[in-house]
């Protein structure tokens, strides 16, 4: 029995909801270890969605304890509107079910009116990142800048006024330059007074409670948000998140060793998506894109903003093996393809007339790529709802064969509809 990490291998949107839904099944603790509300997935459980953007998925589960680990930036009101939603469904959601680490930043209003400010000042110059808008990137220049208010510092109100002081210090000057009104100290004081109550029930000492649960021989899913493309270090710098995305997060995101990581599982789509600004080598923008958009409901579980399509890029999802040091990978979205006469897979790149085998660092060389192809024969068979290889046509197997070789890694689980039960098992992540 081993513990699991769930990590996207593109950009993000790769399916990882379903999975972690499957997975968390079988685990006792889910755990979130990076990133804010601005990532989101849609759970389906006995006909009923839930859509998450900061809860952990087992808080849906009844007996599973859900915990956001200290590398996740807490938005209290989003949190707070999260938890209503899910309860106007039926889903009790208590300290009995969820833990918050007492040592997690907090995102406040200051940083998503930062964020719009800057990303509306960044639109027009023609440099925006294309944030989400939510303050996380702000929110996590506040922790490393240390500034933050943690979800501890709710608790200690003769220290509080100092800490709103320190991080409005910061801000103000921001806003001064950009030309907007500065916040007042009884802003902030109000709005963190204000949501107290509602945050510090939930909170613990994380990694001491993962630890001793560790000892107790728990079952432990360390679920991450966007993917490994985004990436802070990793990704295609600057087009990517506030935070780091890697499954090495896992460890530093929820006080937990690397030694206790475990199976490390990447969630990869059948062929690329990408959401917002930034790279993207085979992006489809003719009607092949628009089928892989149309037919797999492209769309931001979150924002509602489309995504863009392209075919699959094994140059990327390799790298991403090795920077995440992947054990096996579940390909979702493998029925998308159905009915194309063709696909193309990318195996490398042409840049300035050489070669390379891996996307560089250099943004005007990420611009400057071309990708190299190799070209397979489609299947005229349907994969919708395929339990067992014997269900595949033999092109499809032939595809998902072909992945594995060039990105250097298995295939794990294969997901072939969005229903959680219509997926082939090759390797029990927990019992590998």
């Amino acid at each position: 029995m081993t513990n699991v990490v769930v990590v996207g291998s593109q950009w993000g949107d790769e399916g990882k909801g379903k999975i972690v839904d499957w997975l968390s099944e079988r685990a006792d603790i889910v755990v979130r270890y990076q990133g804010g509300h601005n990532a989101g997935h849609t759970l389906v459980i006995d006909g009923t969605s839930y859509k998450l953007s900061l809860l952990p998925s087992g808080v849906v589960r009844p007996g599973k304890m859900a915990v956001i680990g200290n590398g996740v930036v807490v938005d209290p009101h989003a949190l707070i509107a999260e938890i209503g939603r899910l309860e106007a469904q039926g889903v009790k959601v208590t300290p009995e079910n969820l833990r918050i680490a007492d040592n997690a930043t907090l995102i406040l209003s200051l940083h998503r009116e930062l964020d719009a400010y800057r990303e509306d000042a960044a639109s027009n110059s023609g440099t925006k990142i294309g944030t989400t808008r939510r303050g996380i990137g702000p929110a996590y220049e506040d922790k490393v800048g240390r500034r933050a208010i943690r979800v501890m510092d709710l608790a200690d109100l003769e220290a509080l006024p100092g800490k709103v002081d320190r991080i409005l210090t910061h801000h103000n000057a921001l806003r001064r330059g950009l030309g907007v009104a500065e916040v007042s100290h009884q802003t902030i004081m109000d709005e963190l007074t204000s949501i107290a109550d509602r945050v510090l029930p939930f909170r613990d000492t994380v990694w001491l409670f993962l630890d001793r649960e560790r000892r107790k021989g728990a079952r432990i899913l360390f679920e991450g948000a966007q993917g490994s493309l985004l990436d802070i270090d990793h990704g295609t710098y600057p087009f990517v998140t506030s935070s780091n995305t890697v499954a090495g997060q896992a460890a530093a995101g929820s006080g937990m060793g690397p030694g206790s990581l475990g199976y490390i599982l990447g969630i990869t789509k059948a062929y690329t998506t990408r959401v917002g600004e930034g790279p993207f080598p085979t992006e489809l923008t003719d009607e092949i894109g628009q089928f892989l958009g149309e037919k797999g409901h492209e769309f931001g579980t979150v924002t509602g903003r489309k995504r863009r399509c392209g075919w699959f890029d094994a140059a990327l999802v390799r790298q991403s093996v090795a920077t995440n040091g992947i054990s096996g990978i579940a390909l979702t979205k493998l029925d998308v393809l159905d009915g194309l006469d063709e696909l193309k897979i990318c195996v490398g790149y042409m840049l300035d007339g050489d070669q390379i085998d891996h996307l560089p660092a250099s943004q005007a060389a990420q611009a400057r790529v071309e990708p190299i192809y190799i070209t397979l024969e489609g299947w005229k068979g349907s994969t919708v709802g395929a339990r067992s290889w014997a269900d595949l046509p033999a092109q499809a197997i032939k595809y998902v064969r072909q992945v594995e070789e060039l990105i250097g890694a298995p295939v794990a689980l294969l997901s072939t509809s969005p229903e959680r039960d219509d997926t082939i098992l090759v390797t029990d992540p927990f019992e590998d």
